[in-house]
């Protein structure tokens, strides 16, 4: 029981770590685009670094769980 309960805590941040690359990609994207169009880019920066904080939290999780599997 104790492991079926960190395999499903597992394939729920296995899933938001894929949504966060996917969601970072685009943050970056925009901020590719700002800078060439010459726009201000502090916002877009701001919030891609959150955002970076946010997936490095998830695949720290991430990496404690599947050592809580495998000690």
């Amino acid at each position: 029981m104790y492991k079926d309960a960190i395999i499903d805590e597992l394939r729920q941040i296995e899933l938001a770590v894929v949504e966060g690359e996917r969601w970072l990609a685009e943050q970056e994207a925009l901020l590719v685009e700002l800078q060439r169009s010459n726009q201000d880019i502090s916002t877009a920066r701001a919030e891609l670094e959150v955002m970076r904080k946010n997936q490095l939290d998830q695949e720290q999780n991430r990496q404690r769980l599947l050592s809580l599997l495998h000690p």
